[in-house]
């Protein structure tokens, strides 16, 4: 196939807002041992993305300046060890690079995208589904019968906690910051919700579960959440950290880790090696994707908006009126 030389992408002009993201023209690249290129149809939207556009969270060493974690579309070009992937539609997750019509991605995060999804859906997946399950489930220890408390219940992360909890025998408690919020993520399959601007969360839980707490606080607000999650938290309960919207300290009463056998872990995806994030794509193709495929496992959708519109899907985020994820397309 006959590929051309230059391709659109988002450029980050300058650290700062939304308006930072324009539209630039690049080279196409060209894929190396073990890696594709795909022609990108659609590229989700995420936090780490703006954390980078406000110069925040820059990019591990080696990959591309443009932003963007995941991506769906056909490959159109495979590197030594990656050519029979070529004319397949995939979904990856990718350490940067996904806002654009074309982008490098490791075989070792690729996923087969089945025809009942559309290439959004598909885009919208990868860090989600790659997230939820290092740390809600390996990090978290999430078992059957579980209570979770999920911060940010509408968001990405938040609604495929909900889905993944609910397919893998889960309650999951949620907490938002509206009642309309409260009612998606009901509607999305949230035994319960908490309105965190009318009410105290750490008294709601405790009511919620008769005294008992939950088994696992997913948070990514940090800061002064985390005693509060601590609260929450049943004997034995595991916190899992995976951002820190509120501030990256907290104080923590360490005798009270010790007398309530507490655990408190978290991580970060993106400077993880491939030969992980193989694993982590290996335990999804047995354990999750079947439920993709089965038509039992779709993302909670929120808006789509052209490439060009990037900054306008950032401004969206950062406002926080969305529910489920924000996906870029290129046609």
């Amino acid at each position: 196939m006959s590929l051309p030389t230059t391709m659109r992408a988002i450029a980050i002009a300058a650290p700062g807002g939304p308006e930072q993201l324009q539209i630039a023209e690049l080279p196409v690249p060209r894929p190396g041992p073990r890696e594709v290129l795909v022609r990108v149809a659609a590229a989700g939207v995420n936090r780490p993305d703006v954390l980078q556009r406000m110069g925040l969270y820059p990019p591990p060493p080696g990959a591309p300046d443009t932003p963007g974690l995941e991506i769906a579309g056909e490959v159109v070009a495979g590197g030594e060890g990656a050519t029979h992937w070529i004319g397949r539609k995939v979904c990856a997750l990718v350490a940067g690079g996904g806002y654009a019509d074309y982008c490098l991605a490791p075989v070792e995060t690729l996923l087969d995208v089945p025809e009942i999804l559309s290439m959004e859906e598909a885009a919208a997946l990868p860090e989600t589904l790659f997230t939820v399950w290092t740390n809600l489930f390996e990090r978290g220890f999430a078992a059957d019968g579980d209570i979770v408390l999920v911060h940010g219940g509408t968001s990405g992360i938040g609604t495929m906690a909900i889905k993944l909890a609910r397919l893998f025998g889960l309650q999951v408690i949620v907490t938002c910051g509206s009642e309309e919020k409260c009612e998606a993520a009901l509607d999305l399959g949230a035994n319960q919700a908490i309105n965190y601007r009318t009410e105290e969360f750490e008294s709601r839980v405790k009511d919620m579960t008769e005294g008992r707490g939950v088994d696992v606080v997913l948070d990514m607000v940090g800061g002064d959440y985390v005693p509060r999650n601590l609260a929450c938290l049943a004997l034995g309960g595991r916190h899992v950290s995976i951002a820190f919207q509120r501030g990256a300290e907290a104080s923590v009463n360490i005798m009270d880790v010790m007398r309530r056998r507490l655990i408190l872990t978290g991580s970060t995806l993106r400077p993880r090696g491939l030969d992980y994030k193989g694993m982590v794509r290996d335990t999804l193709l047995e354990t999750v994707w079947p439920y993709v495929e089965g038509n039992r496992l779709h993302p909670a959708m929120d808006k789509a908006y052209p490439l060009e519109e990037a900054g306008a899907a950032h401004a969206r985020m950062e406002a926080g009126d969305h529910v489920g994820k924000i996906v870029l397309t290129t046609t």
